[in-house]
């Protein structure tokens, strides 16, 4: 069932978006009267799930979904129709066309991403707001549990200040920012460290799989969740939702202190103090060989810890005026951390091409349980991505074929029609072996 949702949500996101970016190669196209034979949904190769002519233009489902498009006459796209363009051009195909035309029409579809991704975000602000944790009430500083946070040279107690110069707003910005960066500042026991973010962390982080995004924590009290059944203190009197505040007499005010305390106690019989409800409690418990007592630890959420006195939540409401800036501000932070990764991923020695996802890992980003605050966030993401995407000048993306268009505007020299043939076939092997090994990226992490 879990699989379904998130498959049903890729879908239902990726057709929205495949649409609309059509749709704006579609529009302009009929408003400068150039004929558009085709508007699909997927790839139809062979045959179709659905297809519908309406005047000139056959509307139909493909069975491949791997995008969509549009088919105009006159045009060397990917139905690569070397049959009609052997013909002489006819007043109503997109050769005929001035260049200032064939640009618009073009632009389209990455306007349109770009502007759904905007329209998305200041709505999104307006119905919804921000609920977040601010990274200076994070007081005590962050909570370091795996090698990887160790290799980046932080420490439990750290309090991070900027990346890259730059001050950081919100906690949860903390593992992007690190993804994107190149160095950091951190206060430690009230002295300023500046850092370097390793160039092979991102490897790494992708090596750690699902995990990868959980490598800075806020530090968090010692809450019970559960107690084994089968630990040295499976009847010492411990419950859920038990919060221990001292052991041995010496208050604790987070978990970590308390796993530090316990890898100094192994095997020994210890006096834990735990707040339940209003209650305080003394309860005798036994620390095992290996440095633990048989609890589960966790189960507080953010808004638990708030009313716990831990940490403060920021919450900004927008009116639709003040949600438009938001929205705007949101949609350029999204664009330009996504350019960051990008360039990341060209650069061999970060290791970060190992991290690029195909279908599968798109699809793994939509949430197990329906919400329809995080499917606009991430479709608003996905058409900023796809829209910048289209927008790279390699042949056989809309990027490739403005750049054309833009040569023969300023240079009044038109590409002649072979030479167009031969770059959306170059374009076209590209984008299949990026295709590939995207998605042969998904299957090897799968497996692995």
């Amino acid at each position: 069932m879990e699989i379904l949702i998130k498959a049903s949500q890729f879908i239902l996101s990726l057709s929205l978006l495949i649409v609309l970016h059509e749709l704006g190669h579609f529009i302009p196209a009929k408003l400068f009267k150039t004929r558009v034979e085709k508007f699909y949904l997927f790839f139809d190769y062979k045959f179709s799930l659905f297809k519908k002519k309406v005047g000139e233009t056959v509307y139909g489902i493909g069975w491949i979904p791997l995008g969509g498009y549009v088919k105009i006459s006159g045009m060397i796209d990917e139905s690569m129709d070397t049959e009609q363009m052997a013909l002489p051009p006819q007043p109503w195909e997109f050769r005929s066309k001035p260049a200032w035309q064939r640009l618009i029409i073009m632009l389209g579809g990455v306007i349109v991403n770009f502007v759904l991704g905007i329209l998305i975000y200041i709505c999104l602000m307006w119905a919804y707001g921000e609920r977040f944790l601010p990274n200076e009430n994070v007081k005590d500083g962050v909570w370091v549990e795996n090698q990887l946070a160790t290799d980046l040279g932080l420490q439990t107690g750290d309090k991070i200040l900027t990346v890259d110069g730059e001050k950081i707003k919100k906690f949860n910005q903390l593992p992007i920012e690190f993804i994107n960066g190149n160095n950091y500042t951190i206060e430690r026991n009230g002295e300023v460290l500046e850092k370097e973010i390793p160039i092979d962390f991102i490897s790494k982080l992708v090596d750690r799989g699902k995990n990868a995004g959980n490598f800075i924590n806020t530090r968090y009290p010692f809450l019970i969740s559960g107690v084994q059944q089968d630990s040295l203190n499976a009847s010492s009197g411990l419950q859920p939702k038990d919060m221990v505040v001292a052991i041995n007499g010496a208050p604790i005010k987070y978990y970590d202190q308390a796993k530090v305390e316990f890898e100094k106690l192994k095997g020994q019989a210890i006096s834990l103090t735990v707040k339940r409800g209003e209650e305080t409690k003394e309860i005798p418990v036994k620390v095992s060989n290996y440095g633990n007592i048989g609890v589960v630890f966790g189960g507080a959420s953010y808004n638990d810890l708030e009313k716990l006195g831990y940490y403060d939540l920021e919450r900004i409401d927008y009116s639709f005026t003040e949600a438009v800036p938001a929205g705007l501000n949101k949609s350029w932070d999204t664009l330009t951390s996504y350019v960051k990764q990008l360039k990341k991923i060209f650069n061999p020695s970060t290791g970060a091409y190992k991290g690029l996802g195909g279908f599968i890992s798109i699809g793994s980003i939509f949430p197990s349980e329906f919400s329809w605050e995080t499917f606009w966030n991430i479709t608003a993401f996905l058409s900023i991505m796809l829209g910048f995407m289209n927008l790279l000048p390699i042949p056989a993306l809309d990027g490739g074929h403005v750049l054309f268009t833009l040569w023969e505007m300023i240079t009044g020299k038109k590409p002649s029609d072979k030479f167009l043939e031969h770059a959306q076939v170059v374009g076209f092997v590209l984008l299949l072996a990026l295709l590939i090994f995207a998605n042969g990226n998904d299957i090897f992490r799968l497996f692995k």
